[in-house]
């Protein structure tokens, strides 16, 4: 079992120094990877529905920073040797497709070969609109056809391709990426269409979970893993080669109650949840640290790399 964590991608706590000071904590106490999130603008009213929030209420504010995910990772690289550099997730649809692939070999050159590209298809309708893009309603067939984009540029030799919204041929592209044969791509998102285009078109699947109403507690992640690698099946992959992954809150607590929801707990507590998301496939977990304390954010590094790693045998 890999684990990382999420860092701040916006608001106060989104600063060079705290990124660079949370990286270097990451890589210190041992995690494997380090991740940051994508949105370009946040327009000031949303009607669309925010997915991980039980009243679908988006929580960035129009005038807090957010930073670009992509030149994040590049100056993360920098300030790092060893930790995997990850997007959680990327929204496809945003960016051209040929300059993203660049812009994503040309990181993982960089870092010599740390990229995981974990991309979704996006839910804000303002944000497509205000980035000039018509292609909401087609955003699922998009993400389909740049992530085989983004396969032909990293591997072919001569790369050419004649798809509905992209199309090329004759055509250099270097460099390609360290990582052989490609960085991963990792399909965000927990829904049915997720689901498919993960067992369809994924090297992993990245769902965010415990965050109502996307919930994934251990009995419903078996459930959509076991749905995950039929539809693998029937699309003619080895189900085992989808990496499973799972990002979410990890919260220490002495007393939680009956009604306790994984990964909060006790260091005991939470590596049995663990143990649960590995029985369901999962071997890559992303905790999300919810403070705004950069002091509270490593404290709780450094107890799961002291109390918790320690004793989890998956």
């Amino acid at each position: 079992m890999e684990f990382g964590v999420s860092l701040p991608s916006r608001g106060a706590m989104t600063t060079t120094d705290n990124l660079r000071l949370l990286a270097q904590h990451a890589e210190t106490v041992g995690l494997d990877s380090i991740w940051v999130s994508d949105h370009i603008i946040v327009p000031q009213q949303i009607e669309s529905f925010y997915p991980y929030d039980p009243n679908g209420a988006f929580p960035a504010a129009p005038e807090q920073d957010y930073y670009e995910p992509l030149t994040t990772l590049t100056w993360l690289a920098a300030c790092t040797t060893r930790v995997q550099l990850g997007t959680s997730v990327l929204i496809l649809p945003y960016r051209n497709a040929l300059l993203t692939a660049k812009i994503v070999s040309t990181l993982d050159t960089l870092s010599g070969g740390r990229v995981i590209l974990g991309v979704g298809v996006g839910w804000m309708e303002e944000e497509f609109e205000a980035l000039g893009l018509d292609t909401f309603r087609q955003r699922g067939a998009v993400s389909d056809e740049y992530i085989r984009v983004f396969r032909t540029l990293w591997t072919d030799d001569a790369p050419s391709f004649q798809g509905e919204h992209v199309r090329f041929d004759n055509i250099g592209f270097a460099p390609r990426p360290v990582r052989r044969p490609h960085p991963p791509i990792w399909i965000g998102g927990h829904t049915g269409p997720a689901i498919r285009r993960a067992a369809r078109l994924g090297d992993g699947w990245h769902p965010i979970g415990l965050r109502p109403p996307a919930n994934l507690t251990p009995d419903e992640m078996k459930n959509a893993v076991a749905r995950l690698r039929d539809e693998a099946g029937r699309a003619g992959r080895n189900p085992q080669d989808v990496t499973i992954s799972f990002r979410g809150p990890i919260v220490f607590a002495d007393d939680t109650g009956t009604d306790r929801r994984p990964l909060t707990g006790s260091p005991a507590a939470i590596q049995d949840d663990i143990a649960r998301y590995a029985d369901c496939g999962v071997s890559h977990m992303v905790f999300d640290i919810m403070t705004s304390d950069i002091a509270e954010m490593k404290r709780v590094m450094d107890r799961f790399a002291s109390d918790v790693r320690p004793g989890v045998s998956v």
